[in-house]
């Protein structure tokens, strides 16, 4: 079968026929690995510059996630088979007093999209929580999301807190309020505009 179609199915969001494609490609004997890291993988590193590049908005980025984790239940089984590894590992989570979540879900769906296993801790969560399921994880690369200015000062406290534990942990931050300047004065390791840059600051962090 033509792979090619595979992975422009995915870009375009149609979850049935990324689903029957990627059903057809494991009968004829494609390997799930190679599905997954030469075929959907890339394909959601498309959707993603062309997000970046306001050719695609959120509804378009969603569609693609939905396709995409339509394609991962299938091929989740046969990973697990294998001797499969993740990209890298991520845990993200909203910081105390913010209770919005949409930000952290195109990071999520955008990292998971390109590899990463993701942990997700949620919404309004406290430093100390941060760090706990740091230590519980072993986890190397945390982000953390704000839509609030008044829970900004949250952001940092997470920071410190992360940092005082393990300065070796590398910490990308956003959200609207969120600058380059704030995530510098703040001692955070980079700062992501959008979920597609996010992806791209993960990759450098742990690289």
């Amino acid at each position: 079968m033509n792979l090619e179609e595979l992975r422009q199915r995915l870009i375009e969001g149609d979850a049935k026929g990324t689903l029957a494609l990627t059903q057809q490609a494991l009968d004829e004997g494609q390997s799930a690995q190679h599905l997954l890291n030469d075929v959907l993988i890339p394909g959601m590193g498309v959707v993603g510059e062309l997000f970046e590049k306001n050719e695609y908005f959120v509804p378009e980025l969603l569609l693609a996630a939905r396709a995409m984790y339509a394609a991962l239940d299938l091929l989740r089984p046969k990973l697990l088979e294998g001797d499969y590894k993740p990209t890298g590992e991520a845990l993200v989570g909203t910081v105390a007093g913010d209770l919005h979540d949409i930000g952290k879900k195109l990071v999520m769906i955008m990292l998971e999209g390109n590899g990463y296993k993701v942990n997700d801790l949620g919404t309004d969560i406290p430093p100390e929580k941060f760090v706990e399921a740091v230590k519980e994880t072993g986890i190397k690369l945390v982000g953390l999301s704000a839509l609030l200015t008044t829970t900004l000062p949250a952001m940092e406290k997470t920071v410190r807190a992360i940092k005082e534990y393990d300065p070796s942990i590398k910490i990308m931050i956003g959200g609207a309020p969120v600058t380059q300047a704030f995530a510098d004065s703040i001692g955070a390791d980079g700062y992501g505009r959008d979920a597609g840059a996010a992806v791209t600051l993960a990759r450098q962090l742990l690289s």
